[in-house]
């Protein structure tokens, strides 16, 4: 019977794994105290004997690109053996839901998991995980190669970025995804580096997993009326379903927020609503509120209305004459939702019926089923300060990397002054993580670069006060970091979804910056960046800086559109914009004398179409501090 291994490694070193180039390999993990540990990796070994903890550690010298190898580790007792690993370059992938979304959810999916063939790029994907305090071990996780058959749950622009480099590196890339959608900036920071006592946050861990349990324990309780879950749920849509069994539950309200705590999956909403004989024959349009994340609406059994993944858009469907009839009708709604909260929210006066010609109608009484859920409460934990990084970065540690690239900013944009601080966040963050992870890299240290916000309508904006046009201008200043660069999206993303689908230019875009400050390449990596502004001539005269390209429009032409100026009244209005000698030149009749310059100052800037001639657009900016 073979000896049981005693040495126990970071889960990171795995089968697979892809070992950072050009510098000295870390290896750590535990064993029992006293054992001398001996590591042997592509020729070269080294010992370490545990401390009175166990804890061990030693380094290998640096590697070129190169693999697969082999990794023995031996404590004496029975050793590990690591196949498959490759040496190349190792990118932590982190943030929200953008940087998460799966191949599979975006654009050309059936393509790119076809193309995604390629097994020297590797993803390790860390599951959501929290805790109070830093652990040294992460949750889970595996090194998974690129094929058709595992490429769909990769992250689409960390996936994209690594297509990019491989093919102008030709060395193997690994990618390290910890990623949790909705998540707030805090979450991912230390407590030190925010100013907070760790003392009481980990007790205040320890009350959050009280509370989980009575949530979870009233959940399942809940869910015991149908113990045969889950089940199959096909002509529940039908107006002779019999309900009876069903519970009531509160809409609009998420349904954690009811009794629901916990459970993600798919489950059913009805209720009904009486219609005349007059207004049945004329159609009625039906809204059932903001649907967290994905539903498929019927009225008497006909499907009036399907949305995707839209957690934040009020659904309104129009309901034909042929679904309807004099007296009661019966609506259906399926709810699917695999992700933070779930169900039927939003305001009240956005689920309704409306006849034609007359007001909307409160739909009330509803009834509810789950049919397929699953229960688990990590859902809120990506709003408290520190706990995914004590359980999805610090473990990672000191793991080497090449470098960071970082899609987050959605869930600090709520309000103008969330999005202030994100200015002094931000860098607080990222100095953080240099300072914590040991790099051989000459100064600045871990190269670190980040997506700005895409165009959305995120509903927030009030005339010239917009929190995405502000978060976007406190990322925008974390540029005086060296060692960092910026990809701008107001141009790719979707004014009606949060989660645009083209995440191929994403990806593209950061390995152009990857290009420029990781590996030192003298490419076109960001778009035009305002220098200076004059105003003179009852105009506003922007200059550009050469390291931005030469200024062009998209779509051709001089003119340039998205900019506003205010006069001393700090009223903006649209502006006529036009290249004139490598500069831009804006007035407006509405300001003759100008003191302020905006441009893209929206959550959606749609028509801000300055870029350079390698087609990378401009950030939004402004000249005021108001």
């Amino acid at each position: 019977m073979p000896a049981a291994h005693a040495v126990e490694l970071p889960r990171i070193f795995a089968d697979g794994m892809v070992v950072q180039r050009d510098q000295p390999v870390q290896v750590w993990g535990q064993a029992a105290p006293g054992a001398r540990v001996v590591v042997a990796f592509a020729g070269r070994d080294g010992a370490a004997q545990a401390d009175g903890s166990g804890h061990w550690s030693l380094e290998l010298p640096a590697l070129p690109a190169g693999g697969p190898h082999v990794m023995r580790i031996d404590d004496g007792t029975g050793a590990r053996v690591l196949q498959d690993v490759l040496v190349g370059d190792v990118w932590l992938a982190s943030g929200q839901s953008n940087m998460e979304w799966p191949i599979a959810q975006s654009a050309d999916p059936e393509g790119e998991i076809a193309r995604a063939t390629d097994p020297q790029i590797r993803h390790f994907k860390i599951p959501k995980s929290w805790a109070g305090t830093p652990q040294a071990q992460l949750a889970g996780g595996e090194w998974v190669a690129s094929s058709p058959q595992a490429a769909g749950k990769f992250s689409a622009v960390a996936h994209f970025f690594a297509r990019e480099l491989r093919k102008v590196t030709g060395v193997p890339i690994g990618i390290i995804d910890s990623t949790w959608g909705g998540s707030r900036i805090e979450a991912w920071m230390d407590a030190p580096s925010q100013g907070l006592d760790e003392k009481a946050l980990a007790q205040q861990a320890s009350t959050l997993r009280a509370q989980d349990e009575q949530a979870l324990a009233r959940t399942r309780r809940n869910l015991a009326r149908w113990p045969d879950l889950p089940v199959d749920d096909a002509g529940w849509q039908s107006a002779a379903t019999d309900a009876s069994a069903w519970t009531p539950i509160k809409v609009p309200a998420l349904w954690e927020a009811t009794g629901w705590n916990g459970m993600d999956g798919v489950a059913w909403y009805r209720t009904t609503f009486t219609l005349t004989a007059e207004e049945a024959a004329a159609g009625v349009m039906l809204g059932v509120g903001r649907i967290d994340d994905s539903d498929t609406t019927w009225v008497n059994g006909t499907q009036v209305g399907r949305t995707h993944m839209q957690y934040n858009l009020p659904r309104r469907y129009t309901v034909p004459a042929s679904a309807l009839h004099a007296g009661v009708n019966h609506v259906a709604v399926r709810v699917s939702d695999f992700g933070g909260g779930g169900g039927i929210h939003g305001d009240a006066a956005e689920v309704f019926v409306q006849p034609q010609g007359a007001a909307p109608r409160t739909l009330a009484d509803w009834s509810f089923r789950p049919s397929s859920v699953s229960v688990a409460l990590v859902d809120d934990k990506n709003q408290h300060p520190t706990l995914l990084y004590n359980a999805m970065i610090h473990p990672l540690q000191p793991y080497a990397l090449r470098g960071v690239i970082w899609y987050q900013g959605e869930s600090n944009a709520n309000t103008v002054a969330d999005a202030l601080r994100y200015r002094r966040q931000f860098p607080a963050m990222i100095e953080q993580w240099r300072a914590q992870w040991r790099t051989q890299w000459d100064a600045p240290g871990l190269p670190f670069l980040w997506v700005q916000l895409a165009n959305f309508s995120s509903g927030t904006d009030k005339g010239d006060e917009s929190p995405w046009a502000v978060l976007r201008e406190s990322q925008s200043m974390t540029l005086w970091m060296p060692g960092t660069a910026q990809v701008v999206a107001i141009d790719i993303g979707n004014p009606d979804d949060i989660h645009p689908l083209n995440k191929q230019d994403v990806g593209k875009r950061l390995a152009l910056a990857a290009r420029h400050v990781a590996y030192g390449e003298a490419v076109d990596f960001h778009g035009p960046t305002p220098q200076h502004t004059r105003f003179e001539g009852g105009a506003a005269h922007v200059e550009f800086g050469s390291a931005g390209g030469t200024l062009a429009v998209r779509g051709g032409g001089t003119r340039v559109h998205g900019f506003a100026l205010a006069g001393t009244d700090q009223v903006f209005h649209p502006a006529e914009a036009s290249l004139v000698d490598g500069q831009v030149v804006v007035r407006s009749a509405a300001v003759p004398r100008p003191v302020a310059v905006r441009y893209g100052w929206s959550d959606n800037p749609a028509d801000a179409d300055l870029i350079n001639t390698a087609q990378l657009p401009a950030s939004p900016f402004r000249s005021d501090t108001w």
